[in-house]
């Protein structure tokens, strides 16, 4: 149980993060698409809740944790846990055969972690040096694994059956994880988890504050708006 909560919170920020990022929600969903929705009844209900959950929880947690912590050591903490995480990608362009932007997230993590302290900072941008966002959901579309049928996870957003699946195994690469037992993993138990998870969320919601208000504030049907955004956001990404 303690397990799934750890997954829980892991997939929150991530799905969240997907959903706030206003750029990207801006323009990939002019039409919308049908799919077989099997959930429909429960993941209305359960988008529901989500807005409801962040409107009311984590907007004013994170509006309240901007004012106290600068953002320049938010922007920091950003980068840094960008750079921590760079085996998920890794490992994902490796499985999908993306040998040159694996070894350029390579390349990014080595100069990142010494000449960007630790990651604080993120000078392999502007040495042309790439983030190539890679997941394993996106790995195993490569392969041609289906979506599966859209769900919406509670507290956490947006998902799908084979991107939930992907979400779990990147879980055991991630350094920010107890979920296996690989020496690099930063927290050791549930409880160091969960703070982690917690901090990456807040951080990433008080830099893009207003953000997922301003995308859902006019829409006549929530459930919908945000499952194609969705599913056009991953859709784009897979064909990159």
């Amino acid at each position: 149980m303690r397990k799934l909560v750890v997954l829980f919170l892991m997939l929150a920020s991530i799905c969240f993060a997907q959903e706030i990022e206003k750029d990207d929600f801006s323009n990939e969903f002019s039409t919308k698409t049908e799919s077989f929705d099997p959930l429909s009844g429960y993941n209305r209900s359960m988008t529901s809740f989500n807005h409801y959950v962040y409107l009311n929880i984590v907007a004013p947690t994170a509006k309240g944790y901007a004012k106290v912590v600068p953002e320049v050591a938010r922007t920091g903490i950003s980068n840094f846990i960008d750079n921590i995480t760079f085996p998920i990608r890794f490992v994902n362009n490796l499985l999908q055969l993306k040998f040159a932007y694996a070894f350029e997230e390579l390349g990014r993590f080595t100069i990142n972690s010494t000449f960007g302290l630790a990651g604080l900072m993120d000078p392999a941008t502007k040495m042309d040096l790439e983030k190539r966002d890679e997941d394993f959901g996106q790995t195993l579309a490569f392969y041609g694994i289906g979506e599966g049928f859209h769900i919406v996870l509670p507290f956490f957003g947006p998902s799908n059956l084979r991107d939930s699946i992907g979400l779990v195994a990147d879980g055991y690469i991630s350094p920010l994880t107890d979920m296996s037992s690989y020496g690099y993993k930063i927290p050791n138990n549930t409880e160091k988890t969960v703070a982690i998870q917690a901090i990456k969320f807040v951080n990433h919601s008080s830099l893009n504050q207003g953000k997922y208000e301003a995308f859902t504030k006019d829409a006549i049907d929530l459930y919908s708006l945000l499952k194609d955004a969705y599913n056009q956001r991953r859709e784009k990404e897979i064909k990159e």
